[in-house]
Parts: structure tokens; sequence; C-alpha cells
């Protein structure tokens, strides 16, 4: 059995053999029969192909499709990522845009005092050693500022310079208990001493029995000798309301200040000043006024023509 096995096997190997030498010597004498057999044989297998084609398509899309959407997650994530940067570059933008603002106003009420000031952005609000009422700002020794230095904002008094380091310091806010400052009103001259409350309203106790307080009365700041810690005749606030009480001794006022300390993004910390207030006050520059003109649309008059009543016709008597 075993022979047996191993003839056929030699005589397939001899059947191949010469087969192949048959086809070698046709196609050397120029007889292709190749490529009728290509012929034959794509058209026995193209609807094979056909059918193969079609089930197997579905799975090359999806596969398609799977490595598309990694490359659109890709996009989308990229996206996503220009438009984070595009919105802090806008978020940046306005920042600046309202430091400028409030700088430009500043200066501008600094100019009008003939104040030499340095400009501080506040970094930070609140004080890590005490329970006062502070600012710090990114101004320190090596730009001037030293403690008991006076503080302003575009709109007036923020408050007094109690410690620096060489890029930074402390502002005691006006609004603080602990503050309190000499003022004179603008309209009668008389002197008080203004005191902070710890909210957005102060204490002002006129020192001349004499004087006289009105609500809408300017408040201004008397100023200190060498002018620390307080220069004189910068907008400190307005009399809101006055105690009238019989029994009291001196007067006294509520005020509300011009400053508004919870939205301090710029200040300015004044160098120097003249020794004398300026002639004339140093008033907030009030915001500009937008008029907006309505043109009344008008209404058409609709004329009503009255409708003639038709005639009875009377009918012929018989």
């Amino acid at each position: 059995m075993a022979r047996g096995g191993g003839n056929r096997s030699r005589l397939l190997l001899v059947i191949l053999l010469v087969t192949a030498l048959f086809f070698i010597t046709l196609d050397l004498r120029g007889v292709s029969l190749t490529k009728g057999s290509r012929s034959v044989t794509q058209t026995i297998l193209s609807p094979v192909q056909r059918t193969v084609s079609t089930i197997f398509a579905p799975v090359g899309r999806f596969f398609g499709d799977v490595k598309n959407f990694g490359k659109t997650n890709a996009e989308l994530k990229q996206e996503l990522a220009q438009n984070k940067l595009l919105k802090g570059a806008l978020a940046m933008d306005a920042d600046t845009k309202g430091q400028l603002t409030q700088l430009k106003a500043v200066l501008d009420l600094a100019g009008r005092g003939n104040f030499k000031v340095v400009a501080a952005r506040v970094i930070a609000r609140g004080s890590a050693s005490s329970f006062s009422q502070t600012i710090t700002i990114d101004a320190g020794s090596s730009s001037g500022v030293h403690p008991d230095m006076t503080v302003i904002s575009q709109n007036g008094l923020v408050g007094l310079i109690k410690s620096t380091t060489s890029t930074s310091s402390i502002v005691l806010l006006m609004s603080d208990p602990s503050f309190k400052v000499g003022v004179r009103i603008a309209r009668s001259q008389s002197i008080g001493v203004l005191s902070g409350l710890g909210s957005t309203e102060y204490s002002l106790v006129l020192l001349d029995p004499a004087g006289t307080i009105k609500a809408g009365d300017t408040l201004l700041t008397n100023g200190s000798e060498g002018n620390k810690p307080f220069i004189p005749g910068v907008p400190v606030g307005a009399v809101v309301g006055v105690d009238n009480s019989a029994d009291s001794l001196t007067q006294t006022a509520t005020v509300n200040s011009y400053a508004n300390l919870n939205d301090l993004g710029v200040v300015s910390v004044v160098l120097s000043a003249p020794t004398t207030a300026p002639r004339t006050p140093l008033l907030p520059s009030p915001n500009p006024t937008v008029t907006v003109y309505v043109t009344p649309t008008p209404v058409p008059v609709i004329t009503t023509v009255p409708t003639p009543s038709p005639t009875p016709t009377s009918s012929p008597k018989k």
C-alpha cells in the first residue's frame, strides 16, 4: 500500500513536469494560452468577486468611517482648543480695556489736581495677617511708593498705603472702621472728620459748631501736614443724610463715597502734590449721558366717506 501511494505521487509529479514543459514550449513558439485562461478564469470568477465585494464593502466602509471618525474627533478637539484660546484672548482684551478706561480716568483726575502719581493694578483683596479691609497693588518701594501715601481712583479717595515691599504695597481702604480722614465741605468750607464704618456708608462729624451740613454737600480731603498721609482737595464723597437731633453737641451726617471700593482694577498712588488744595474742587468726571432721539411714527389719517343709502323706488299703481 505504501509502495502504491509512492508510485502515485511520482506519477503526479511527472504529469506536472510534463504539463509545465508543454506550456513553456507553447509560450516560446508564440502560442499564448495563458491570456485565454485568464479570460476564462475571470469570466468564471467575476460573479464570485462581485458577491464578495457586495458582502465585504460595508465592512470596508465601517473601518474607513472608524478611521475618519478618529480624524474628525482630533480636528474637533483642535477647534475646541482654538475656541478656548480665542475666548481667553477676548476676556483678556475686555479686562485690558476696562483697566485702560480706569487708568485714563484716574490720570485725568490726577492731572487736574497737578498730582504726581504712579499707577498700579489691584492684584489681591484682603490681608492675610488681619481682618482689615485692604487691597494689594503691584507697585512698591522700587516705584517710589512708601507708607502714609494717599491712594486715589478715578472717582476720588480710596485709602492710604500701610506697608510696602519692593514690588507691592498694602492699601488700607477708607471703608475700614479704623480709617479716619479730615474733610471739608466744599460749599461752606466747614471742617469735619470722616470715619469708615466697614460698609459703603461713612460717618461725618462736623468740628465747626457754627457750620452747617446739607444733603448733597461735597466733601474733599482737608490735607495733612507735609501731605502725609493725605493730600488736600481729593474728592471723598457726598452727604446723603443729616442728623438734626437737638440734644447732639456736634452735627453728624451719613456719607456715601465717590469711589466704588468693590470695583477697583487700577488705582494711583500720589507721590507728590501741591501743599494747598486746588482752587476748583476736583469732582469726579460724570459719565456721559446718552441722548436717544425717538422719532414718532405718524399715524395715518383715515377718512371715512359715508355711503349714501339707496333711494327707494315706488311701484306704479295698477
